[in-house]
């Protein structure tokens, strides 16, 4: 009797296991390519452009992506907490402005100090957030409505700063900010690699980052489980706030002037970039490197178009059927997981 009955219970284990037919079979292939979906149409832009133009891929070019997606990292890192919460910051774009016209306005009366108008853009962006996080957390405005306001109040004080104008006639030593090299690289985009590997590790191996996906995935279970729901809330905004503002500092000093309508528009690109990243607009999913992911993407096709002389009409319409494409990609995907 033993001896039939071992046998049969080493098939029947070895029946279980996944074999190497299965693990690389056609479904298997399959849910690869859904799950890294954004990955293969990454690639397949770099190709496709690389075919087009023999300019685009190379480094000369690929340091512009680069530099032009620094300033738009830094918002997209902000973002991708705020809607891990649940929340969305419609504010960053006019707190680039008002901190862009803060530090412009402190260099142009104190040329010799530039750190000191680095501080004062990164506390304007500091308060502005703040308010926003005292708005959601403590007053329970929706944040669409908090940030909606701050977006309205913060371009109508980057106006008040130039006194409706651009605030001109900088030192060029402002300029040093944003232009200035380390090992090779423009200082925005060293900032933007030290960033983007903070955030990813703060959000995966830190008890912050549990408590922020905790508190977009089930508020009421955080807050039953003890994490401070208030204290988060006010925290990501206020983290928002204070990169809106370094970019905003590093903005104005690339083009050495200080224009009131800097950041217009620069908060939809920042959602666009962690939606097609993965996040969910609901809270509780999403992650750092797939909004650097989606940040690369649509720089990478801003440039591609801008090297094929694509109208900037049809770049809008591409980026939205881009955005859209990724949601149904990615809500199928979840689907399909369930």
């Amino acid at each position: 009797m033993t001896s039939q009955t071992t046998p049969q219970r080493n098939t029947a284990v070895e029946s279980t296991g996944p074999t190497s037919t299965d693990r690389f079979s056609m479904a298997w292939f399959r849910d690869q390519l859904i799950r890294h979906a954004m990955v293969v149409v990454m690639l397949l832009i770099i190709a496709y452009f690389s075919y087009r133009s023999a300019r685009f891929s190379t480094p000369d070019n690929l340091q512009t992506i680069a530099v032009a997606a620094a300033p738009f990292a830094l918002i997209a890192l902000g973002q991708t907490l705020v809607i891990l919460t649940g929340g969305i910051d419609l504010s960053v774009g006019s707190i680039i402005a008002l901190s862009a016209m803060s530090a412009a306005a402190t260099v142009k009366g104190h040329p010799e100090r530039l750190w000191l108008c680095v501080l004062v853009a990164m506390v304007v962006g500091l308060a502005a957030g703040s308010i926003n996080g005292f708005l959601v957390a403590k007053v329970n405005v929706p944040p669409f409505i908090a940030t909606l306001g701050m977006l309205t109040t913060a371009s109508g004080l980057a106006y008040v700063i130039g006194h409706g104008a651009p605030i001109n006639g900088l030192p060029t030593d402002f300029g040093k900010i944003a232009n200035n090299q380390i090992l090779g690289l423009q200082i925005p985009v060293v900032v933007m690699i030290v960033g983007i590997i903070a955030f990813a590790l703060m959000m995966t191996r830190t008890s912050y980052g549990m408590r922020i996906y905790a508190v977009g995935g089930n508020p009421v279970a955080a807050q039953i489980a003890g994490v401070k729901t208030g204290r988060v809330l006010f925290s990501v905004y206020a983290l928002s706030g204070l990169l809106a503002g370094l970019s905003g500092v590093m903005l104005a000093s690339r083009v050495i002037s200080g224009p009131p309508n800097l950041g217009e528009g620069y908060e939809l690109d920042a959602i666009a970039a962690v939606v097609i990243g993965g996040a969910s607009l609901l809270g509780g999913r999403g992650s750092v490197w797939g909004t650097a992911l989606g940040l690369l993407l649509i720089q990478t096709l801003n440039n591609g178009l801008d090297i094929l002389v694509v109208p900037a009409y049809w770049q809008s319409v591409i980026k939205g059927v881009l955005i859209v494409a990724a949601v149904a990609v990615d809500v199928w995907s979840a689907r399909r997981r369930v």
